[in-house]
């Protein structure tokens, strides 16, 4: 049996009363649930400090949205603990598992009866100055973007430190394969299984005709340099940690060979996920058929 621990979203109300019922099953099913300090104090039970959790959880258990798993990846990052996601937000492609099948599945993986996949992580390293002033990894994205009221971004993109050309847009998605189904979707950027080792750089908004979501190579290196002197700048890390951009910086991004393992049940691939959150096929379901019937008419 696996050691398994939990982390939730304690800021929403049935994240917690997840995190309840998972514990009540737990004591009922003679499998422990492990606690951080955190989420022990928000359900009022025992828990461990982050250093004695770390090393004793085997798996993982993410009780929230993609938001709480990504938080969650960071979390564990250094101890390579695998996870897996109940989700309660709403798409879930990284917490892929069902409310109504929580106990089932924990069974399941308290038995080591799943599938493990790794995501590879994208790398970045922010320049200043010729020097590295911060270096750190996303799941998801790294997305070079203006600030609400700063004027239009001109972004110098180089691969492997050959111009490739200026994008003048809203800001520039670099995105893994995990995260191309999150912020570099709504760019329109394709879906790309987790699995396949490449990295995507999706526009924001191109102030172009020409510009189009563009696949990199494993082994490249993207490298975004703001043009113009603008310092209303952000570069964000999988959407919950901002950098601010100064004049002069700038940004190197590649596909890491750190991973992150997550869990999956047996019946929950991918691409059922894909059909599922985003009615992939599913051609005469809800506008679909209003469509039709209009057409008939």
């Amino acid at each position: 049996m696996k050691n398994l621990g939990m982390i939730i979203n304690a800021h929403k109300p049935e994240a917690v009363e997840m995190g309840r019922r998972l514990l009540r099953w737990g004591r009922e099913n003679e499998t422990p649930i492990l606690l951080p300090h955190h989420e022990a104090s928000v359900l009022i039970t025992d828990g461990l400090s982050d250093e004695e959790w770390l090393k004793s959880v085997d798996i993982a258990v993410v009780v929230g949205g993609d938001g709480t798993f990504l938080r969650a990846a960071r979390y564990v990052l250094e101890a390579g603990i695998p996870l897996y996601g109940i989700n309660l937000g709403h798409l879930g492609f990284l917490a892929s598992g069902k409310a109504e099948e929580a106990e089932q599945d924990l069974a399941h993986v308290a038995k080591g009866d799943y599938d493990l996949f790794e995501r590879h992580l994208l790398h970045c390293n922010l320049f200043r100055d010729g020097e590295t002033l911060h270096s750190m990894y996303a799941l998801n994205d790294f997305v070079l973007t203006k600030n609400a009221i700063a004027r239009l971004l001109r972004i110098e993109v180089r691969f492997n430190d050959k111009f490739f050309g200026v994008l003048p847009s809203d800001g520039i998605i670099i995105s893994s394969p995990t995260g191309s189904t999150a912020y570099a979707l709504s760019a329109g950027g394709p879906i790309i299984p987790p699995h396949m080792r490449s990295m995507l750089l999706a526009p924001i908004c191109a102030h172009t005709l020409y510009s189009r979501p563009l696949l990199a190579a494993p082994e490249d290196v993207i490298t975004l340099t703001p043009k113009g002197g603008l310092r209303d700048v952000t570069l964000t890390q999988d959407g919950q940690l901002a950098y601010e951009i100064l004049p002069g910086d700038s940004i190197g991004i590649s596909l890491s060979d750190r991973a992150v393992r997550t869990i999956n049940m047996p019946n929950r691939a991918f691409l059922d996920l894909v059909r599922e959150k985003l009615g992939w096929g599913q051609s005469l379901n809800g506008a679909d058929r209003h469509l039709n019937s209009w057409l008939e008419e």
